[in-house]
């Protein structure tokens, strides 16, 4: 196998306790003979956490080198939440649930690196995916000096036998149905699971029952629908049916809820960014809802003008977040005019839940008192000044013949 061209002393990656990153565990400490710390996130994903510890442990990591954080409350506030405020969908359908956990655990992978004095971060997604993509990008635009290994595109590997005969060569456990490829790859946090490969490949073909885990058969869901109502306050939700909730536990309340009325499937054929389709399904039953609900309350909180631009410029946002960008001052410039239109996005939404449908009830959007008394036709005054802040781009459209 060949040596590495750049030293490496100590490195952070990114470990899910699986079989394949407990392989690219024990491939850092031979290849690259230095120091593994292991990071582990808690996003949400539905599983116990406490076996990667004694896994790492297992496979010669120190224990204060093991990192387990429960980032579910950053994830959906500082995650989540902002890209709802834009009603971010990438290509007209997917909710960009794996995209935006990716500069999340990318942002703990640097700080773990400069707290522990490491020279690099490793990853473990494969190099014909986005997420090669996302994490590198976000690591170098909060650290470009560091290292990034991604070891799908260095090692010599070129089977899954020969994975699982590297892992029996050194002792790493292998579970009895880990030994052949798996029918379908996964992805869960808080906010979705996603599936993909193998089964799903063939887009001629319905994707098989077994595969959904978050959401019931819409067919075999409740016949009498379910009402909710969600209380927004600067376009984040804090509360529903007038309990207020912390965010992860928000959204942990709405994706019950579309379980239990079989809200939020997507099957559908992507545009990757390195330049590959890729079939994919997914289940995002709470953030489902959620946008329903979001773009219920922008409908008579939002100008004319403010709601237009908001549509002309989300595709290009969610673009970003697609393919990396989340660290971007593109993103984030977005992001400021974004969360300049939520300031008198307050208010209750009520919906009713039914059989994969989310609809909002008539006379169910129903603004706060704070958001001032509003008279019909009359622009409330934080709008009045997007607007004003918009018209130099306004008047050049114009000019231009736009």
């Amino acid at each position: 196998m060949s040596q590495p061209k750049t030293k490496v002393k100590k490195v952070v990656l990114a470990y899910s306790g699986g079989l394949d990153t407990s392989i690219i565990l024990k491939w850092l400490q031979t290849t690259y003979n230095c120091e593994v710390v292991t990071f582990t996130a808690d996003l949400g994903q539905g599983e116990e956490l406490g076996p990667a510890r004694k896994k790492a442990e297992l496979l010669g990591v120190k224990p204060e080198n093991i990192f387990i954080e429960d980032v579910r409350e950053e994830f959906v506030r500082d995650y989540v939440f902002p890209m709802f405020r834009a009603n971010a969908v990438y290509e007209g359908q997917y909710l960009l649930g794996t995209s935006i956990a990716r500069p999340l655990i990318a942002k703990h992978l640097v700080e773990i690196a400069r707290k522990v004095g490491a020279d690099a971060i490793a990853h473990g997604a494969t190099g014909k995916g986005n997420d090669q993509v996302r994490f590198e990008l976000s690591a170098y635009a909060l650290e470009p000096e560091i290292k990034v290994i991604a070891p799908w595109r260095e090692w010599e590997f070129a089977s899954r036998n020969a994975l699982i005969a590297f892992a029996e060569q050194n002792q790493i456990p292998i579970a009895k149905d880990k030994r052949g490829e798996a029918p379908f790859s996964t992805d869960a946090n808080l906010l979705h699971v996603s599936s993909e490969g193998k089964v799903l490949e063939d887009p001629a073909q319905e994707t098989p029952a077994y595969v959904y885990s978050r959401t019931v058969d819409p067919e075999s869901a409740p016949d009498e629908p379910t009402v909710v109502e969600i209380t927004f306050e600067k376009g984040d939700p804090v509360a529903i049916d007038g309990e207020r909730l912390s965010p992860a536990a928000l959204l942990t309340k709405l994706n019950q809820l579309g379980h239990d009325n079989g809200i939020g499937r997507l099957d559908l054929v992507e545009n990757r960014f390195v330049g590959m389709k890729s079939r994919g399904m997914y289940e995002t039953p709470g953030g489902t809802i959620l946008l329903t609900a979001h773009r219920a309350i922008e409908s008579i909180t939002l100008d004319r003008g403010a709601a237009h631009l908001k549509d002309e410029l989300m595709p290009k946002y969610a673009e970003l977040i697609y393919n990396g960008f989340w660290f971007a001052p593109e993103r984030e410039l977005l992001q400021t005019l974004i969360d300049k239109s939520q300031e008198f996005v307050s208010g209750r939404v009520r919906l009713k839940l039914y059989k994969g449908g989310v609809y909002e009830t008539p006379g169910g959007t129903i603004l706060l008192a704070a958001r001032r008394g509003i008279e019909s036709l009359t622009l409330d005054g934080g709008a009045a000044h997007l607007k004003d802040e918009l018209m130099p781009r306004y008047a050049s459209l114009i000019y231009n013949g736009f």
